[in-house]
């Protein structure tokens, strides 16, 4: 005989499905909901911690104390802190302009070459994530040591008689990030560049375009949604890299997300991090938004 409880639990459940079943808004609530209580307890939690904890102080012993002031944010005006924020943005963008000079050609090109060979390109593009990041950075480091493959192929051929010193310079940390990001910018640039059909440039033609005037007025405006797309895929995660400097730029490469680790590592100095963490989230997001609107993008975003 079932009891008073498991008769209201089964109704409540009827009335439920019932819900679901006439309203479509309710199903659709149903459906994101898993993703909406993912989204709250591991990103949108996290992020109010952390925005709360950089109000904090550290204590002396590397606990926090909570009274609440604006010293961690004044800290970032020091002119230590400011030059690396300084680096973290020239860093990543140059990282995003020669991903851009160095993967607009290749996607061109592949977006031109026939459907087998293009599906071929892709997958070589996309092997180099079947492997784990450590690893690559590791192999580059075999690559530009003092007595790794590029220096001995160079001796070999008798292009140098004395090593050439570029790890742990600032560019091995350059050469190492366009590596990482570059199939980031790849593909959205070829998912623009697929899209745009022969017979727009052939029209082009016909109107007495020559070909590199019907790149610059054709090709490339139809491509800036890809270009856009890759440069913030690339230029947003350039700017809190931390483990290509640690391992390709020793002590001389600091990037704003080295800071950020050393001091929830380190210094276990949380609320300085925390500070630096929302300054780094709030640069990355207003040059996105300004980038977008600059291209023509994202006016609403800025209303």
């Amino acid at each position: 005989m079932s009891t008073t409880p498991e008769k209201g639990s089964r109704n409540f459940v009827a009335a439920v499905l019932s819900r679901l079943r006439e309203d479509p808004s309710a199903q659709g609530l149903a459906l994101v909901s898993p993703t909406l209580l993912y989204l709250l307890i591991f990103m949108i939690l996290p992020l109010i911690m952390v925005v709360v904890i950089s109000f904090l102080s550290r204590g002396t012993y590397g606990d926090i104390e909570f009274n609440l002031n604006l010293g961690n944010y004044v800290r970032l005006i020091d002119p230590l802190y400011l030059r690396v924020l300084s680096y973290s943005i020239k860093t990543a963008a140059l990282t995003t302009i020669i991903t851009i000079l160095v993967g607009y050609p290749l996607a061109y090109y592949i977006a031109r070459v026939p459907a087998r060979q293009r599906s071929r390109l892709l997958f070589l593009i996309l092997v180099p994530f079947w492997t784990n990041f450590i690893i690559r950075i590791y192999a580059w480091i075999m690559i530009l040591r003092t007595e790794g493959i590029l220096n001995n192929l160079l001796a070999s051929l008798g292009i140098i008689n004395t090593p050439l010193y570029i790890l742990y310079t600032p560019l091995a940390v350059q050469i190492a990030m366009v590596y990482e990001f570059l199939p980031f910018m790849v593909l959205p640039l070829y998912t623009s560049l697929e899209k745009i059909e022969n017979a727009q440039l052939e029209a082009a033609a016909d109107l007495g375009a020559r070909p590199w005037r019907a790149f610059l007025r054709v090709t490339l405006p139809l491509s800036i949604p890809g270009m856009i797309a890759g440069s913030i895929l690339v230029f947003i995660p350039a700017m809190g890299m931390f483990v290509v400097p640690d391992l390709m730029g020793g002590a001389k490469s600091v990037l704003i997300g080295n800071l950020i680790r050393n001091q929830f590592l380190t210094a276990r100095d949380w609320p300085f991090g925390s500070a630096a963490s929302m300054l780094l989230l709030l640069l990355t997001l207003a040059v996105t938004l300004i980038y977008t609107r600059k291209a023509g993008f994202g006016e609403d975003l800025l209303v």
